[in-house]
């Protein structure tokens, strides 16, 4: 490869990196003004959007996630789930930024993790279970119209993402300034098909 198309390539990938990372720190500061009573309200009007889906009626396994930080709340949707009979996979974060997966069994089966996650106790069932769920509820900090996705830059969602078969449909769980015209995608960025929000609830993504 001609030496100037490899130095294209990496100022291109330092100009993506970039533009995230200051894309994530605007959308994380303004996360912050946010307070407890708004997060939970967010989660509770999330939970019905999503319970709503009628791809969440069939779905006999759900991989879901347990909020931290400023995140809309998703405890009560992980509990409705579980209560409802589905059986629902969290995620477990592994040394090397992966995601392994283990199943929620009612509130006492998770506890403090790393970074402040709260992780299923059960036993993990490996990085490739999340290919066994009929619908995958990931986090974001902002996605577009679509359907690229903004993390908070480990690329743990991305490597789950990519194992999950593009019938399954994926639903990230944002606030209602959170759906943008166009975010800043690479390669390895994985697309979601739905966008969760608590006024607007459910948009189907291009």
């Amino acid at each position: 490869m001609p030496e100037e198309a490899v130095n294209g390539t990496d100022h291109d990938e330092v100009t993506l990196r970039s533009r995230k990372v200051a894309l994530r720190r605007y959308l994380l500061a303004r996360r912050e003004k946010t307070d407890h009573t708004e997060r939970i309200a967010a989660g509770r009007s999330l939970r019905d959007a999503v319970l709503a889906l009628p791809e969440i009626q069939v779905a006999g396994t759900v991989a879901a996630y347990m909020s931290v930080g400023t995140e809309p709340e998703t405890g009560g949707l992980v509990y409705a789930l579980w209560k409802r009979g589905t059986y629902v996979l969290l995620p477990l974060l592994l040394a090397g930024g992966d995601l392994d997966w283990a199943s929620y069994e009612g509130p006492g089966s998770v506890a403090a993790g790393p970074h402040g996650l709260l992780q299923p106790t059960e036993p993990p069932r490996g990085v490739a279970a999340v290919t066994s769920a009929d619908l995958v509820i990931v986090p974001a900090l902002a996605v577009d119209h679509a359907g690229a996705r903004l993390g908070r830059g480990g690329g743990s969602y991305d490597r789950a993402l990519a194992r999950v078969g593009p019938a399954v449909p994926t639903v990230a769980l944002i606030y209602d300034d959170e759906l943008l015209e166009e975010l800043p995608s690479g390669p390895l960025d994985q697309r979601v098909r739905m966008a969760a929000r608590p006024r607007q609830g459910i948009t189907r993504l291009r």
